[in-house]
């Protein structure tokens, strides 16, 4: 089974700058970590004119670009559903954790993120069992929920180790 923990919010509220810097602090302790973002638009991450895009335009339905530092699997849904988050899970390589970016209501634990200048400040705790923690740039009156400052990286970090089970051997 996969550790899973989510990162969620209002837009403009520190999620993906939150979740950069799990990574960073997360892979400095020595966790192998990948990462789901969802985006709620259309998006492309290949450029009109590139081999990959000429490849997809043409009507393939997956597209693999592959190199000696990387590679990419671009998958076109072509009319069907948006894959849920367990098939995405299930396509990755093996990792000590998976951030996920976004998702708002999936059922795995999350921390939600909140700014003073995100589009809602409406809490998402209220409405959601999963959110087990809230990280904020701001005093966060009457919450029940774990409150962390959204900057201090490293007792988050503890925080999802600890609620995953995500322990070094010997620890």
């Amino acid at each position: 089974m996969r550790r899973v923990f989510g990162i969620t919010g209002w837009k403009n509220s520190g999620k993906t700058t939150l979740t950069e810097k799990l990574v960073a602090e997360l892979v400095g302790r020595g966790w192998t970590v990948s990462t789901v973002k969802h985006a709620h638009h259309d998006f492309d991450i290949d450029k009109p004119g590139t081999d990959s895009f000429r490849h997809r335009q043409a009507g393939a339905t997956e597209v693999a670009i592959v190199s000696g530092r990387r590679w990419a699997l671009m998958h076109e849904l072509r009319n069907e559903d948006e894959p849920s988050l367990d098939d995405i899970l299930a396509r990755l390589a093996p990792s000590d954790i998976v951030l996920v970016e976004g998702y708002k209501r999936e059922a795995h634990r999350k921390i939600e993120a909140r700014r003073l200048e995100a589009r809602d400040r409406t809490p998402l705790s209220a409405n959601d069992p999963n959110i087990v923690a809230v990280a904020a740039d701001f005093k966060v009156e009457g919450e029940t929920l774990p409150v962390f400052d959204l900057d201090d990286t490293k007792s988050i970090a503890d925080f999802i180790e600890r609620t995953t089970g995500l322990v070094a051997p010997g620890k």
